[in-house]
C-alpha cells in the first residue's frame, strides 16, 4: 500500500491527499513530524531518485536553522539519512512510497503522481 508522509499545515500535502482521494488511490497517511520515514525507506527513495538533496525540505525553517545547506556537501550518505529519519521537518513533503509497486514520489507534481499511480 502507498504510504504518504504529510504535515497537517502543508498546503502541498493537502493538495496531494485531496488528489489521491479524488483518484481513488488507497493510501496510509503518516504524520511526518511525529513519524519520519525510516532509514530503509529513505534509502529506497534515494536509490529511486538518485540524489540526496531533493529529499531535503530546503525551504523549511529547520533546514535553515540547522545550517544543512552548508553541511550537506560534507555529510556522508549514512549521516544524512539518519538526520532525515530523526527530523521529519527536514524531509521534503509529501513523501510517498510503495516499494512493492515501485512508487517513489517526493513533493507533489500532479503529472508525476498521475504517471506513477495510474
Amino acid at each position: 500500500m502507498l504510504k504518504v508522509y504529510t504535515y497537517s499545515g502543508c498546503s502541498t500535502c493537502k493538495s496531494a491527499t485531496k488528489w489521491l482521494k479524488a483518484n481513488g488511490v488507497t493510501f496510509d497517511e503518516k504524520p511526518i513530524r511525529e513519524t519520519p520515514p525510516s532509514v530503509a525507506e529513505l534509502k529506497a527513495m534515494l536509490k529511486a531518485r538518485g540524489d540526496l538533496k531533493p529529499l531535503f525540505n530546503t525551504s523549511g525553517q529547520d533546514y535553515r536553522a540547522m545550517g544543512i545547506k552548508d553541511k550537506l556537501a560534507d555529510m556522508s550518505e549514512a549521516d544524512a539519512l539518519k538526520l532525515l529519519s530523526e527530523h521529519g521537518n527536514l524531509v521534503k513533503r509529501p513523501f510517498a512510497l510503495d516499494k512493492d509497486a515501485g512508487v517513489f514520489l517526493v513533493g507533489f507534481k500532479e503529472d508525476e503522481w498521475q504517471k506513477a499511480l495510474k
